[in-house]
């Protein structure tokens, strides 16, 4: 199986995962690894990931996604707001709207992702609620994310759909 890690990363969360995905499989199948490319369409199997961008992928990875195929894909991603699994189906599903219905979407994943400490100073600016303080409690507890915890569980989302896979 050749395979190609596609990403697009803002603040370097996504493309922590994209590292693990690579390390995980090795560099010797790894055909492309880097931003949004043709030559990563040669690849068997696409991980794409993206970085939130209002409820969404950002649009250099909507456009790489809408190029694709007929390929295998594991969509991943990294949202400043984290914690709710609703949330991220939510992205995901919004996102996969980007992938042409004859490209297999073999398995996907999302974890929070740390924000620029320039986001935690724009909300402590704000007039000081209930919403404010809930903005500032999500930014804190997403310092350090993505952290060995999501590493593993995207590895273990990868390894299930790549089991999957093989079983077809």
């Amino acid at each position: 199986m050749r395979y190609a890690v596609v990403f697009t990363s803002k603040t370097g969360n996504t493309r922590h995962l994209a590292e693990g995905i690579r390390k995980q499989l090795g560099e010797e199948k790894c055909g492309y690894f880097g931003a949004p490319d043709a030559a990563a369409l040669e690849a068997d199997v696409v991980f794409a990931g993206f970085w939130t961008d209002r409820g969404s992928c950002d649009g250099e990875m909507a456009a790489f996604l809408e190029s694709l195929t007929t390929q295998k894909l594991f969509l991943f991603g990294t949202a400043g707001f984290g914690g709710d699994p609703a949330y991220f189906e939510k992205i995901l599903e919004t996102v996969k709207s980007h992938v042409a219905a004859t490209v297999s979407v073999i398995g996907t994943y999302m974890c929070q992702g740390q924000m620029p400490l320039a986001v935690r100073r724009r909300y402590e600016a704000m007039e000081d609620d209930a919403r404010r303080e809930a903005m500032l409690m999500n930014f804190d507890r997403a310092v350090g994310h993505p952290d060995a915890a999501d590493l593993q569980a995207l590895w273990t989302s990868v390894s299930r759909a790549l089991a999957r896979e093989s079983q077809k």
